[in-house]
């Protein structure tokens, strides 16, 4: 599983514009099967007016299929109404980049205690 993020710093005054239109955009997305977006504003950080909106997708795959529509695809009505929503979203930032994280599962019965340490003479015979 994968954790995808898009940052963005906006302009002054332009991170609420972009809330609204990356919640619209989440909303488009899962009628057609795309992944819940979790939208996010800065409270603190190294520059002011950021915007993340991350999702999780089970790998690159899926991702990179979401965008060239292989995964189904929206009808197009909901394509323009995305086409809308992005049209102009330049303008409002002042730059961002993409993350992608993996999501490393913890294992079964992990109490979050650490693990025991080996011996030196561990797996030696």
């Amino acid at each position: 599983m994968l954790l995808i993020r898009e940052v963005f710093h906006c302009k002054p005054g332009k991170v609420r514009p972009m809330v609204e239109r990356f919640q619209k955009m989440s909303k488009l997305g899962e009628k057609s099967g795309m992944p819940k977006m979790r939208v996010m504003t800065d409270l603190a950080g190294p520059k002011y007016w950021t915007l993340v909106a991350e999702m999780e997708v089970a790998n690159l795959k899926a991702f990179e299929d979401m965008f060239s529509g292989a995964s189904g695809g929206m009808s197009e009505e909901d394509n323009k109404e995305m086409e809308q929503l992005m049209t102009g979203y330049h303008d409002m930032i002042v730059d961002g980049h993409r993350e992608i994280y993996k999501i490393e599962e913890v294992k079964a019965g992990a109490s979050g205690a650490r693990p025991e340490r080996e011996t030196a003479s561990a797996g030696k015979g």
